[in-house]
């Protein structure tokens, strides 16, 4: 199948037919990062949408038992210095 590279208002694009969208199972809008591959090709591959947590959810994950890690304590503990020991 030939695609030719058509000039869309300010961007370029490549017109894929319908059958072609559905055998690729492809929708109107679907988002895709496209590299650069070996001879002068190119590969797309479709973006993963990261899951979107609330704060709750987030929360709801942690366990407020656990006992704060070395670092954060050192940090905790540091004595004020500056304007925040006003």
């Amino acid at each position: 199948m030939e695609l030719v590279v058509q000039k869309l208002g300010n961007a370029v694009g490549l017109a894929i037919p319908e059958a072609m969208l559905r055998d690729l199972d492809i929708v109107v809008g679907q988002a895709f990062e496209m590299k650069k591959g070996a001879a002068g090709s190119f590969v797309l591959e479709p973006k993963v949408a990261r899951k979107k947590y609330t704060a709750a959810q987030l929360n709801a994950l942690c366990n407020p038992e656990a006992p704060m890690p070395d670092d954060l304590q050192v940090w905790d503990n540091m004595p004020a210095k500056g304007l925040e020991a006003l």
